[in-house]
């Protein structure tokens, strides 16, 4: 038995868009709500979120069968977490803070076995390879793993079409926060300078033939489809419920 098919990987090498929703609150009931409601992807942020493994496992048991693409954002590249988290059976990983070419190219390493990477040979014991049950795990995981990368900073976009075109980079997404303030622009993303870089840094992206991605407000969303983005992170179950929260307290009082 080999490695289950990464629908989200080919979806986005086909050039399919592929919208999806960030997981904050490290909640699976909140994770089974969003899973189901009709998302190609769910993504449990382990960066802004808890990073929790044993949390984060429960929110994958949650999105199982819904249909959603679990995607997770680890904290870091370091290559104990990236082990961690494909243990897990995590098959899209998104890793944060990827400034230069030399960095894409040790992440990738560190989401491959040996001899392509550095992965450590524990998953056959683990949620990944069944607990033993997918007895050609080890041989058939690297194709099915979809890296992206996450360009925000000035040094990325420096070096943003070697970064995309970095063997065994599926996608890159573009953080406008963390660009913005690392342009000076620190609460204003939708700063002209910060959107004309975004806007330059897509197209390169696609002259790659890789996907690129982005998360925005609903008022930008055909914009940035427009531009190309086929991994459109449409909003953050934090901020959706925070904002049905403040409008129903903002409702008729007496």
């Amino acid at each position: 038995m080999s490695a289950p098919e990464n629908p989200l990987k080919t979806a986005l090498a086909q050039g399919h868009l592929q919208k999806g929703l960030w997981l904050n609150l490290g909640s699976p009931l909140v994770a089974e709500m969003a899973g189901q409601a009709g998302f190609d992807w769910c993504l449990i942020d382990g960066e802004h979120g808890p990073w929790d493994p044993a949390g984060i496992r429960d929110q994958l048991i949650a999105l199982n069968g819904s249909g959603a693409v679990p995607v997770v954002r680890v904290p870091c590249d370091a290559p104990w977490v990236l082990k961690q988290v494909l243990d897990l059976g995590v098959q899209t990983v998104l890793v944060p803070m990827v400034h230069s070419a030399d960095q894409a190219r040790e992440v990738v390493r560190g989401l491959r076995y040996p001899p392509a990477g550095i992965r450590g040979h524990g998953a056959m014991v683990a949620r990944a390879g069944g607990f033993g049950r997918i007895a050609d795990y080890p041989a058939t995981a690297d194709a099915q793993i979809c890296c992206l990368v996450q360009a925000e900073s000035q040094a990325a976009l420096n070096d943003i079409d070697a970064i995309a075109a970095t063997d065994g980079v599926d996608a890159v997404f573009i953080g406008p926060a963390d660009l913005a303030a690392d342009m000076g622009h620190l609460t204003d993303p939708n700063h002209a300078a910060v959107q004309a870089a975004i806007t330059d840094a897509i197209a390169r992206i696609l002259a790659q033939g890789k996907a690129a991605g982005i998360i925005c407000a609903p008022t930008d969303f055909a914009r940035y489809i427009g531009l190309g983005v086929t991994f459109l992170g449409m909003g953050s179950d934090a901020m959706i419920l925070q904002a049905g929260l403040a409008a129903l307290a903002e409702g008729p009082r007496p």
